[in-house]
């Protein structure tokens, strides 16, 4: 029996793309659905976030990151640019968020033909993984392509329906909070949630009691 579970991913999120890419070859070894749940990132949903943080937030996040992508040898480098436009010195953040929300908007379009996790593998890729300027010409698109979708039906839809796509991201953050937490990557299995680019195998353990099989 297949088993099935949601992740909960921000596409600015470096944890979120440090877990994709491991959570889709899960789908790919075993007899698993992973359904991709995009979410607005922090900065969209909490915009004081960064100004009120911890001082050392910033540099052990950057450290961690960094650390992690080593340990696991995924390519990995700082977003050119950035998928939310953020005043540097202050932290501030634009009200003005074209990057985030045509790529979030994208992956829910994505998600909407159960094609979200290799979209946002793919995009995350691109966005964490060092292409420079990966909002311009056919870069997205490419993602889309490599995720077995149409570009332009893709782009179409986002352009189309904003509204709509909105309102799903908005439910699925309502669906992780639902869920027990707020954060991502989160994976829920089972009713499960379970935070963090580094609970993968304890993942992988529970989906194993739940008879998780190989393809």
């Amino acid at each position: 029996m297949t088993l099935t579970a949601e992740l909960y991913f921000s596409f600015r999120s470096p944890y979120s793309y440090l877990a994709v890419g491991r959570y889709r070859a899960m789908t790919e070894k075993y007899d698993l659905d992973i359904a991709l749940r995009p979410v607005w990132p922090l900065a969209i949903r909490e915009p004081d976030f960064f100004e009120r943080n911890h001082p050392n937030w910033l540099g052990y996040t950057m450290r961690d990151m960094l650390r992690v992508a080593q340990f696991h040898d995924i390519p990995f480098g700082a977003p050119r640019p950035d998928p939310i436009v953020q005043d540097v010195a202050t932290r501030r953040i634009a009200a003005d968020q074209p990057h985030i929300r045509r790529v979030t908007r994208m992956g829910q379009a994505a998600a909407r033909r159960g094609s979200g996790l290799p979209f946002a593998h793919e995009a995350g890729q691109l966005i964490w993984g060092g292409q420079e300027n990966w909002h311009e010409g056919d870069h997205l698109g490419g993602a889309v392509a490599r995720a077995g979708l149409d570009p332009a039906e893709i782009e179409r839809e986002v352009a189309a329906q904003p509204d709509a796509l909105d309102a799903e991201i908005a439910a699925n953050q309502d669906a992780l909070e639902a869920a027990g937490h707020w954060g991502v990557p989160t994976l829920v299995f089972d009713g499960e949630p379970f935070f963090g680019q580094d609970r993968i195998e304890m993942v992988r353990w529970r989906m194993d009691q739940k008879g998780l099989t190989e393809r």
